[in-house]
């Protein structure tokens, strides 16, 4: 029988546009693995990323198993697990697909070395990006450390491949090695089940994600760029936990709307197209700093803000953290990623600017929330998102920049319902108060079953004082 090769899954979980995937199955026959390392980079993935991952296997399992393949997996570091299933199986080569955080790099790098010297062919392919982050540079051979020009360079590249459809067939190894049983890895929360509510807004897996795209293509795109920031309309794309664990590919999106671009004439304004590929750019920006800034993760990308200022405030935090600000953007935003593992981006920046400008909290501990709570967690875009918001990080200008929540909600949740279906003690009360409902007469809101203090709470920081803080703050930082 001639050699298996082992495809090693990672954050690539789908068959179609794998080029790891294509790769090994045109050498030899399969084992697929995958390994739960819990010892990867600053911490192990969060709970609503395990749970997603636990659907995410299960679906890739069931689309598998109709190519005759089954997924094996096993837990443990994954140099450790490689050697083990290598020496079950006698493989002679291992392929996987490229993650580019700084753990993934060095142990990669690392587990590379070590098959060579053992004679075991390793290769890698990039599955999960449009480019290569090395591959986009200023004139001057350097890293962009600004989105606008970074865009622009990038659509001067030649267009991304064309995505692979997945192989017809697959043929098994003879020899399998055991496998856990994924029930097993208790992935799942229990008691209490806190993501019961995540399956009605989610369907993991590599055909959700083809839905996902499939509906938002034909009933969302050609308003994306006027109506994407209005969190009370279902306008979005919601690709990104897909996108993060690899259920569909960049190339995959960028080609698809390509094709319906050219496809559908005026049917989709090329601002739409443009505006939605661009998040695409964003997503290739956040990976692009994160690969030649390392640290961004967990330190300032502008030293400066090493002598900011910040406040320890454990109440404002845990308020934050509950949805009980008494500002009902911020609020139905929290709620939502509570309940969803998942928050509208625009509301996500209102609530984040509100914890590290309202609040003056370090910005590190919204993105640990963050990664804890969101399904679609990604250190990358996590850490230069929250960084961006901060003011510390590339591209955040103006830095001092302090959104006003109540202005922010009445300008994209104009009805107020989002805030209505978040936060529905304040769902009787009328839209132009409900932004700001400690403005509302006592009368009225006692008519709409409302005391603040007791239904709803009073705000935890008044918006000019809280304004006029971090505006000193950031005086004092640049002093």
């Amino acid at each position: 029988m001639p050699a298996p090769v082992i495809l090693w899954f990672r954050q690539d979980l789908r068959l179609e546009d794998n080029p790891a995937l294509t790769a090994a199955a045109a050498e030899g026959p399969l084992v697929a693995l995958y390994i739960l390392d819990e010892t990867r980079g600053l911490r192990p993935w969060g709970g609503a990323s395990r749970w997603w991952l636990a659907e995410s296997l299960q679906s890739l399992e069931k689309e598998l198993r109709r190519k005759a393949v089954p997924l094996i997996l096993r837990r443990g570091p994954a140099a450790k697990i490689l050697a083990e299933v290598i020496a079950e199986t006698r493989a002679k080569s291992v392929h996987w697909n490229r993650n580019y955080e700084p753990y993934a790099i060095r142990r990669d790098k690392a587990i590379k070395s070590d098959l060579a010297r053992r004679g075991i062919e390793a290769t890698s392919h990039n599955a999960a990006l449009l480019f290569e982050p090395w591959t986009v540079k200023t004139q001057a051979g350097e890293p962009f450390k600004v989105f606008t020009p970074f865009w622009r360079s990038l659509q001067t590249l030649p267009a991304p491949p064309r995505p692979a459809p997945a192989p017809r067939k697959l043929d098994k190894a003879y020899k399998q090695p055991r496998s856990d049983k994924l029930a097993d890895w208790k992935l799942k929360p229990t008691k209490p089940d806190w993501a019961a509510g995540f399956a009605a807004a989610w369907r993991p897996g590599e055909s959700g994600a083809r839905l996902r795209l499939e509906e938002f293509l034909a009933g969302h795109l050609a308003h994306y760029h006027e109506k994407r920031d209005r969190p009370d309309l279902a306008a979005t794309a919601q690709l990104s936990p897909h996108l993060h664990w690899g259920e569909i590919g960049p190339r995959q999106i960028w080609h698809a709307v390509k094709a319906l671009e050219i496809a559908s004439g005026d049917l989709v304004p090329g601002r739409a197209a443009e505006a939605f590929l661009r998040e695409l750019g964003w997503r290739e920006f956040s990976h692009h700093l994160l690969f030649h800034w390392p640290k961004i993760a967990t330190e300032p990308w502008k030293p400066d803000f090493r002598r900011f200022p910040w406040r320890s405030d454990k109440a404002g935090l845990a308020a934050w953290r509950q949805g009980r600000t008494g500002y009902p953007i911020v609020d139905a935003g929290m709620r939502e990623l509570w309940g969803t593992g998942w928050m509208h981006n625009r509301v996500r920046m209102i609530a984040a600017s509100f914890l590290v400008k309202h609040l003056l909290i370090p910005w590190q501990e919204g993105e640990a929330w963050f990664w804890d709570t969101l399904v679609d967690a990604d250190l990358a875009q996590n850490a230069a998102s929250w960084q961006w918001v901060a003011g510390s990080g590339a591209d955040a200008s103006p830095y001092f920049r302090i959104f006003n929540p109540v202005i922010q909600g009445e300008k994209f949740d104009p009805d107020g319902a989002y805030v209505r279906r978040w936060v529905p003690e304040l769902a009787k009360v009328p839209a132009e108060f409900l932004h700001q409902p400690w403005t509302a007469p006592p009368t009225l809101l006692a008519a709409a079953g409302v005391v603040l203090g007791r239904d709803y709470p009073e705000p935890i920081v008044d918006h000019a004082a809280a304004r006029a803080r971090a505006l000193a703050a950031f005086e004092k930082m640049k002093r």
